[in-house]
């Protein structure tokens, strides 16, 4: 696993997707397999699921599926590290530029932001809670999600499911 360090994966992405998932950064199970979010505990793919956004929960390495349920996946910081806070203030406001590229190109309708710290300080809005956001972000509408990893004790995988199901709701909504 230490050789995955700094490495980067491909983002999940494709033009005009209801949903992009903004990972904070791949971990180093991530970086040595090429999926995110692919550590066993990791709760995205159940909260996926359990938020009605896929007909079943998916493997990690079924990421290639996402877009034609018009959902994608990348990340605040491309590089790999082992845990989130092993990244500094400037490399999060960095990717949140990188980011806003990506959204102007690609047009998403939505952009989910996986974890409040990350948005607060990638963003310059410290302040800011879970849920939609006031903001857009390059045309797209944002919202902030709990991070979805293991070490998030704050939120069970109910939880989880239910704050992916609040975003669905809005995202189905005319």
């Amino acid at each position: 696993m230490a050789a995955a360090a700094d490495r980067t994966i491909p983002d999940v992405i494709a033009d005009g997707l209801d949903v992009v998932f903004v990972g904070i950064n791949p971990g180093l199970w991530s970086a040595a397999t090429g999926w995110h979010f692919a550590r066993p505990g990791n709760r995205f793919w159940p909260a996926l699921h359990r938020g009605g956004f896929t007909p079943r929960q998916l493997h990690p390495g079924e990421q290639d599926e996402l877009p034609r349920l018009g959902l994608g996946i990348t990340n605040m910081v491309a590089r790999a590290s082992a845990r989130a806070d092993e990244l500094t203030a400037a490399e999060l406001v960095a990717g949140a530029e990188i980011l806003a590229d990506k959204v102007r190109r690609r047009r998403p309708a939505w952009v989910a932001v996986v974890g409040v710290t990350a948005y607060r300080i990638g963003f310059a809005r410290p302040k800011a809670g879970f849920g939609p956001q006031p903001e857009r972000l390059a045309g797209a509408r944002l919202w902030v999600l709990p991070n979805p990893s293991g070490l998030n004790a704050h939120f069970t995988a109910e939880t989880l499911g239910a704050a992916f199901g609040e975003l669905r709701a809005a995202v189905t909504r005319p």
